[in-house]
């Protein structure tokens, strides 16, 4: 058949010199006659040769849709089902296989693969094609893709059907190559294909369409009197109806051709059939120009050109019932799948498909099934030291290995869970190279698994990305993530500084200076009334710090504060004082109390940093993890679980390690039983957590992977934990450890700080006005005020300072009552005043008292009166030995006074 159309193609090109060609019909054909087509500058149009082996060519024009246009809507229809493996049966040719590798691609995009392609001769037998069918029921896999010509589809269902195939469980994908000429299909074929699903491109049914179906079968009546009617026109005659439309369009826009053929030399050749006798078409380049830029509306809808053939819109997806079909839905590029045609994204677009029907009328295939040839699931299970997790151990009577632990009890629970039975043993794996029978790395084990070696990994298998590259995990069913832990050591309560952690260095800092602030402010308010803030630099500083410090104690009885301004910095002193004492001794109290544990190492960066050796379980990937985050590799460790304690009390430089890192899981085992003296700190390496491994594809990773969560959410997985772990309460190491945020610091009381200081600022503000107020009337107070006289009591239970303000009308009269002997005076004066003693003075005006003796100055006047020696009797009520002090005006009025004994 292909030498019949390339000899036809030649007769056309060389005897009748046409100017294009509209054909042929399948893509084995047209790969010849593209060649003719491109040496003879002669278009080439094929509405049926579909294969994307037929690539648009300078001059070959596909009318037709690439199957590659199909492949997404393919895709599409898996996805939707939540298939994961897909298997193609495909016919051995171009056309058979040039889809192949793009609905690999696609597949990939949605999460499936294609674990087999089932390849069948281009001319087959009946035989070739059961025994390809025998071998596709043994395999799990039963979604197929059936992408071949229309007579092979029909005998491949057919034989399908007898083989039960087109059960129950089974699903079945038909691309375009059948979809396209399903209404030619015979009755048998149609009812062998009962709940097939099929992909084909959907024309609108438009006026247009209609009429040309009625002069299609009204012109065949008449060309065929007596014959039945024909059946209704399929695609592919549309698309060649739209084909002589397009050229006949481009012939109109290009013009009369008139340039002919160019003819070769006949010297060039000996034989008048050799190919190079062709000649070429100097109008073909107006001519393909012309029908690639052809655009119309066509009656199988719009024809349009890109790149030298037409370009897919809709897709009608059908279901097989009965005696003939109906539609399940419809894919677009733009919105995927929908239950009806109209290529909108608005409230009338449903998304999804309308009910199928599947092979044996039963529910949606879960897309596969135990091979009825199957056997047992053999699941890899690692052999290491005795730990809850997975235990594998060797039995002794029996020289079996006995697999028991939590991971096995979880995926015991899961396959329990599982909608269908899943058969499976425990194959225990050991490294053979190792004398001690324990296992191979688990990166190593996964390996095994990828290459089918085991169809399962059960264990304390990590979730993360290097292994997840060649097999597929299921959901974790632990807590993820890899931290340390590390020894604790005494902390405060036996420091000999230990009174002055309760309260942060910046803390301590800021109390200093509001202290040394407000002895400031009292110094310097009552320096100049008061005595007890006067005298020497160093007198100052002392007085005032012990002042200052006094107040911490309790507030003095007798204060010797006066002005309004140093009392109210010393209250706002004493209330933060006292804050300050009860947070410091409710702290302090806890620290020499509560016994105090803080970690021996804070963080990654400080082992590193100190050069310390770091621990980690063997066979784990956390070795890898610990290499990836700059660890010396001769500074790492591995031991077993139950070697960490002992590591970890060696310590770093004594054989041991200074921390061990290790999934958070098998950390709280550890922590469960060594809470006492060790934490868990440091930050969380996150990782997925524990999950089983299946080879990459597996059907089982989905349902085992909800499976698990019916376990997680469940009650069964607190009576696993309970089985393995016991009832135990989480160990609660930090409840011993004093946080930076039990100590009291600056930032927990600076809200304090920030009153104080701002009354301090409104304080200071007030004493200013009110200074700058009493500086403009000093002047006057210095008239009315010539002297001061400070009068202070020695004794008693506290000092006391009495001052006057003698002014220019007044004195003050002072009496002695007393026989107090003579004060020795000078020569001079002894013979001048003798036998007289003073009784009394007078001192008025700028006057001064020194050394007991009564001087005047100034205006100033004193009087004595001896009267002969006689010891002077006081005045009734008065004591012996009492000193009277009158501060009286000019008119002897008693202004005030002071009696002192």
């Amino acid at each position: 058949m292909p030498c019949f159309f390339s000899t036809a193609a030649i007769h056309l090109l060389k005897d009748i010199k046409v100017q294009a060609i509209i054909g042929p019909e399948t893509s084995t054909q047209a790969r010849f006659i593209i060649d003719l087509g491109n040496r003879t500058n002669v278009p080439i149009l094929s509405y049926s040769a579909t294969s994307p082996y037929l690539s648009a060519k300078q001059y070959f024009v596909r009318t037709a849709l690439n199957d590659v246009s199909q492949v997404p809507a393919i895709a599409s229809l898996i996805q939707y089902f939540s298939w994961r493996q897909v298997v193609p049966i495909h016919e051995d040719s171009d056309f058979g296989r040039g889809i192949i590798p793009y609905l690999e691609d696609a597949l990939l995009n949605v999460e499936a693969h294609i674990p087999y392609q089932s390849i069948i001769p281009s001319v087959p037998t009946d035989d070739q094609i059961e025994a390809e069918l025998n071998k596709l029921m043994t395999m799990q896999t039963r979604v197929f893709v059936v992408h071949m010509s229309p007579k092979i589809a029909a005998r491949l269902f057919m034989l399908a059907h007898d083989a039960g195939m087109l059960a129950e469980g089974y699903a079945w994908i038909v691309t375009d190559s059948v979809g396209n000429v399903f209404s030619t299909l015979d009755q048998n074929t149609i009812s062998s294909m009962q709940g097939v699903l099929g992909v084909r491109p959907y024309v609108v049914q438009s006026d247009k369409l209609l009429n040309f179906d009625a002069r299609f079968h009204s012109r065949y009546r008449q060309q065929n009197p007596g014959a039945p009617d024909p059946a209704k026109p399929i695609i592919f005659q549309y698309w060649a109806y739209d084909t002589a439309w397009a050229i006949a369009m481009a012939l109109k826009k290009a013009g009369p051709l008139t340039l002919g053929f160019q003819i070769p030399s006949l010297k060039n050749s000996n034989s008048s059939n050799d190919l190079s006798m062709l000649g070429v078409s100097l109008d073909g380049a107006r001519l393909i120009d012309a029908i690639r830029g052809t655009k119309f509306q066509g009656i199988s809808g719009e024809f349009v050109l890109v790149d030298g053939q037409r370009q897919a819109s809709v897709f009608e997806i059908f279901n097989v019932i009965g005696n003939s079909y109906q539609s399940a839905g419809f894919w677009t590029p733009k919105f995927g799948l929908r239950k009806n045609p109209i290529i909108s994204s608005g409230p009338h677009a449903k998304v999804g498909l309308n009910t199928v029907i599947w092979p044996g009328g039963s529910g949606q295939p879960r897309g596969w099934e135990w091979p009825v040839a199957g056997k047992k699931l053999k699941i890899a299970v690692p052999v290491k030291p005795y730990n809850r997790f997975v235990n594998a151990g060797k039995n002794t009577a029996t020289g079996n290995f006995d697999v028991t632990g939590y991971c096995i009890d979880i995926f015991d629970a899961v396959m329990q869970e599982m909608p269908y039975a899943v058969p499976y043993d425990y194959v225990p794996v050991t490294d053979p190279n190792m004398v001690t029978s324990m296992t191979m790395s688990y990166s190593e084990m996964c390996r095994q698994v990828s290459l089918k070696k085991y169809d399962a990994m059960v264990g304390d298998t990590t979730i993360i990305i290097n292994r997840s590259l060649y097999v597929d995990f299921t959901l974790p069913y632990t807590e993820s993530g890899v931290q340390m832990v590390v020894p604790m050591k005494e902390n405060w309560s036996k420091n000999l500084w230990v009174f002055l952690k309760p309260i942060d260095p910046n803390l301590w800092a800021a109390i200093l200076a509001v202290f040394l602030f407000t002895g400031f402010v009292i110094w310097l308010v009552e320096r100049k009334d008061s005595r007890y803030f006067g005298g020497s630099t160093g007198k100052q500083l002392v007085n005032t710090a012990y002042f200052n410090f006094q107040a911490l104690i309790s507030v003095p009885k007798d204060p010797k504060v006066k002005k309004w301004l140093s009392k109210f910095a010393l209250i706002n002193w004493i209330l933060l004082a006292w804050l300050l004492e009860k947070l410091y001794s409710a702290s302090l109290t806890s620290m020499m109390t509560v016994r105090q544990l803080q970690p021996t190492v804070a963080d990654l960066n400080q082992l590193i940093n100190n050069g310390d050796y770091i621990g980690y379980q063997s066979g784990s990937f956390v070795r890898d993890l610990l290499k990836s985050l700059k660890v010396d590799e001769h500074k790492m460790r591995d031991y077993s679980p139950d070697q960490y304690a002992d590591a970890l009390k060696k310590g770093s430089w004594n054989g041991g390690v200074a921390a061990m890192f290790d999934e958070i899981p098998y950390l709280k085992v550890f922590m469960s039983t060594y809470c006492r003296n060790h934490t868990v700190v440091g930050r969380v390496y996150k990782t997925g957590g524990f999950g089983f491994v299946f080879p990459k594809g597996s059907p089982l990773v989905a349902d085992v992977s909800r499976a698990i969560l019916k376990v997680t959410e469940g009650d069964r997985i607190v009576s696993i934990e309970r089985k393995w772990f016991g009832d135990e309460v989480a160990c609660n190491s930090q409840a011993n450890i004093i946080e930076p945020g039990s100590v009291i610091t600056w930032s927990s009381l600076r809200g304090v700080f920030f009153i104080t200081i701002g009354l301090w600022i409104a304080a200071g503000f007030v004493y200013a006005t009110i200074w700058f107020f009493q500086r403009g009337q000093q002047g006057e107070q210095i008239q009315q005020a010539v002297a001061e006289l400070a009068i202070e009591r020695v004794h008693g239970d506290g000092d006391e300072n009495v001052i006057w303000r003698i002014g220019g009308d007044s004195h003050l009269l002072i009496r002695l009552h007393s026989h107090l002997p003579p004060l020795p005076l000078p020569p001079s004066a002894q013979e001048a005043r003798s036998g007289s003693e003073a009784e009394s003075a007078i001192i008025s005006g700028d006057s001064a008292l020194e050394e007991g003796r009564a001087r005047t100055s100034g205006d100033s006047s004193l009087e004595e009166r001896r009267d002969g020696g006689e010891p002077m009797t006081p005045p009734a009520g008065e004591p012996n030995g009492a000193l009277s002090l009158l501060h009286v005006d000019s008119q002897n009025q008693e202004i005030g006074g002071l009696r002192e004994r």
